[in-house]
């Protein structure tokens, strides 16, 4: 089931001027309701920074915690601080998806895209063919650009549409359908241009990548808590405040002006007379709610965690543990992590099956079926442990298993070739590789003395 705010359009219908304009109205009304307030939180515009202003005379300190940035980065270094290995047996198709990634500096590409998702539950690819005459891929976040699916349970891309802004503030933009690309101008009413070019890829050029089925931000369930915790760091702010300022209350003693701003700049005072033992001087306090703000603080911060399911790696007892323990403590944030590998690897099927059918390519249609993936989740390494475990498959399984044991190890087939060159025959038939002196051929003939 779609998201109630997936944009949809029947098979029979051709989007028109009119069709558009609704269409990027109602993405507009997501920008400005939705979106917005995403982007403002992970960027620190709280709502604190919108709460009428206080009398002048009270204290007015405005803080905010910044979670959504800091639960999003978190996620993402965890998910994707490891780059995306794309690989392929075929050593042409490895040979371009190599030269394609490194020319469109894609792990930077899917790092960006990847956190696109976590802030708006979506973000978008588009895919073009570049001066250079080679194909070039950016990535775009759902303000400035949206997919119209067609009504199928297949949900199959039928348009999507990129607006922008020029610098003259004038607002521009491009529809693409499985075949061409028309653009169009909003000055006054939307207008289609003249020209029209054809993509030459084999269906919309675009593709979206979403966080989970409902299409929802990371942080987006957190932020009334967010807002919460701002208040009450604010108020204790302003607590500290107010006892900085505490009114100073004497009895027994009238004081002029003079009286009062010596002891307000000197902070002395020296009453004399018979009755000066019946003199009080004290501050005026008001009840302090210290321990039940730092509960409330420490429960909404719980809160956050547990509701958004990532970790607070900075807490002093995170670092405590290692191995089995931590990762059980990162749990939540793997299951996280294999939801969003299944969503972002369906987004690189559509998005090497759209770049190996455009012709530019020089691949063949169905070559985006040869391409693999490896996702790395970025734990915390302990090599010891690992190299451990790895050592123990030792005769249980393939040394292709036990290498991918070890983190180390980035690319598993080069190291297995890197282990097979570094194996030789010395001149006495001994058998030698990176462990040292293994032992002699099995061919070698025995000398006579009961040694082969």
């Amino acid at each position: 089931m779609a998201a109630p705010d997936v944009f949809r359009i029947s098979d029979d219908e051709v989007i028109d001027e009119i069709k558009l304009s609704e269409y990027i109205s109602k993405n507009d009304a997501l920008v400005s309701t939705r979106y917005k307030k995403l982007q403002d939180a992970y960027e620190g515009r709280y709502e604190i920074f919108n709460l009428p202003k206080k009398a002048k005379w009270k204290p007015d300190v405005r803080i905010a915690v910044n979670f959504a940035k800091y639960i999003t980065d978190t996620m993402n270094g965890f998910f994707i601080g490891i780059p995306i290995k794309v690989s392929s047996q075929d050593k042409k198709v490895n040979e371009y998806i190599n030269y394609l990634d490194q020319y469109n500096d894609q792990d930077d590409n899917n790092a960006e895209l990847a956190k696109i998702m976590k802030q708006y539950g979506r973000g978008y690819e588009m895919y073009y063919v570049d001066e250079m005459g080679n194909i070039g891929i950016t990535y775009l976040d759902p303000m400035e650009a949206f997919m119209v699916y067609d009504e199928s349970i297949l949900m199959r891309p039928r348009y999507f549409v990129r607006t922008y802004k020029d610098k003259n503030g004038i607002r521009h933009g491009s529809i693409s359908n499985e075949v061409s690309i028309r653009y169009f101008d909003i000055d006054g009413g939307l207008k289609f241009r003249d020209e029209e070019d054809i993509h030459g890829f084999d269906g919309v050029p675009a593709a979206e990548y979403v966080e989970n089925e409902e299409r929802q931000g990371l942080y987006e369930t957190i932020l009334s808590i967010n807002d919460a915790y701002n208040k009450v760091i604010s108020e204790k702010a302003n607590d500290v405040d107010y006892f900085a300022d505490a009114y100073l209350k004497i009895l027994g003693a009238k004081l002029n002006n003079d009286d009062i701003n010596f002891i307000r700049d000197n902070r002395i005072m020296n009453f004399d007379g018979e009755d000066g033992d019946k003199i009080i001087a004290e501050f005026l306090s008001k009840p302090s709610a210290d321990t039940t703000q730092e509960n409330l603080l420490d429960r909404l911060e719980r809160l956050m965690f547990l509701i958004s399911m990532v970790a607070n790696i900075n807490d002093k007892n995170f670092g405590a543990d290692s191995g089995i323990a931590l990762k059980y403590k990162l749990q939540s944030m793997s299951n996280l992590g294999k939801t969003e590998e299944r969503k972002f690897t369906s987004g690189m099927n559509r998005r090497y099956k759209l770049i190996f059918s455009n012709p530019v390519s020089g691949m063949k249609k169905d070559d985006w079926i040869k391409i693999e993936y490896q996702f790395t989740r970025n734990f915390p390494a302990n090599l010891l442990e690992e190299s451990e475990i790895a050592g123990n498959l030792s005769g249980i399984t393939s040394q292709e298993t036990q290498l991918k044991v070890i983190s180390v190890v980035n690319n598993v087939k080069e190291e297995m070739e890197r282990i097979k060159k570094e194996s030789e025959i010395d001149t006495d038939g001994y058998e030698v590789n990176r462990h040292g002196i293994l032992g002699k051929k099995a061919a070698a003939v025995d000398n006579g003395n009961g040694e082969g």
